[in-house]
């Protein structure tokens, strides 16, 4: 991983009134677009290939220039090109998947959040230990397939949009649908309804919900439209659909909103709390959005069973706020936070405290 006093030395050589918002044309690159430029930055879209026609119909959220690239592995290749533009990236679910972990993480291009968090999301196991070590209550794992005694969730390591994750019932059935080569976990499957939780932590602010340094803010909640999943079972039962080879699948194919019942609200503060400080202590802090996927039982408990320390694409059903953004302020989407607090850091002289 690049050192961060490296990244700091280029952020120090930037005009600090040109700064330029910088990311991937896929994901949530609209909603980021739009809301830097909201904020007065000019923006950055790199792409590979020609530039996707469709930004020409949002011309709000069009990038003001894009960068064309081969592949995403090229991506370090553009860095003297987007260093010269005083671009600061703001990286998301698909620019880290579509690039890679060690690329992105050697990128030497001031990036806004902690780069050392994606060692933790990443990875399953250090992903648990970092919930679990702050007391968030998880799905049980099952360390060896031939323990599985009712249905079970198999995932694979890495930001995936859901894609290869499949329900398993028995020993069998794992054997059937797992990819050899693959790492993977097995958590229970925990029934309920599936809430993503937005959130955002600020090191910079000081008033509003309070940690023990800076603040933290619930931007929305959000489902997922999951492929076939969602829809599989009109076909027939669970027996029927196995019977005749259908097998539901996870791919997460859109969103739809959701508010939870205000008495909630005090859980879902502490859960996003217990992470954030957690990640404080474990490896500097986890700053700007992240998303706590969870499933909301009968019993009202949050059970937490994986965790997106960035903007996630459910953010893209609030461009023009939701209903807990607009108690913070009117048409605050989590891409316009993203601008603001780079706003704020530049205000304050301190870049250096959000940006690796």
């Amino acid at each position: 991983m690049i050192e961060k006093k490296q990244i700091l030395d280029i952020l120090q050589s930037y005009d600090q009134k040109k700064i330029s918002i910088a990311t991937v044309c896929s994901h949530s690159s609209l909603q980021i677009f739009d809301g830097a430029r909201k904020e007065g930055f000019r923006t950055i879209g790199i792409c590979v290939g020609e530039p996707p026609r469709f930004y020409d119909a949002f011309p709000k959220a069009k990038p003001d220039e894009y960068i064309i690239v081969d592949s995403y592995q090229q991506i370090p290749d553009i860095a003297d090109k987007l260093r010269e533009k005083n671009a600061i990236i703001v990286p998301h679910g698909s620019f880290v998947e579509y690039m890679g972990s060690d690329k992105f993480t050697d990128l030497a291009v001031p990036t806004f959040g902690n780069r050392n968090v994606l060692n933790w999301e990443s990875d399953r196991d250090k992903e648990r230990e970092w919930l679990e070590g702050a007391g968030i209550h998880m799905p049980r794992k099952i360390e060896d397939p031939r323990d599985i005694n009712g249905p079970v969730m198999v995932k694979y390591h890495g930001a995936r949009g859901g894609r290869g994750f499949f329900v398993a019932k028995s020993y069998e059935e794992f054997e059937r649908y797992i990819e050899p080569h693959q790492k993977y976990t097995i958590q229970e499957f925990i029934i309920g309804t599936r809430y993503y939780l937005h959130y955002f932590y600020s090191p910079l602010r000081n008033e509003g919900y309070s940690l023990s340094e800076g603040t933290l803010e619930m931007l929305s909640m959000d489902r997922r439209v999951e492929s076939n999943a969602d829809e599989i079972f009109r076909l027939g039962s669970p027996k029927e659909l196995t019977e005749a080879g259908i097998q539901p699948t996870y791919v997460v194919t859109g969103n739809v909103p959701l508010i939870a019942r205000e008495s909630l609200l005090p859980l879902v503060f502490s859960i996003g709390e217990k992470v954030v400080e957690q990640s404080i202590k474990m490896f500097g802090g986890m700053i700007g959005p992240f998303c706590l996927e969870t499933v909301f039982t009968d019993k009202l408990e949050i059970k937490v069973f994986e965790i997106s320390a960035r903007i996630v694409a459910g953010t893209n059903i609030y461009m023009s706020g939701s209903p807990y953004s607009d108690l913070i302020e009117e048409n605050l989407s989590t891409g316009r936070r993203i601008a603001q607090e780079i706003k704020l850091g530049q205000r304050l002289n301190q870049l250096d405290r959000i940006i690796s």
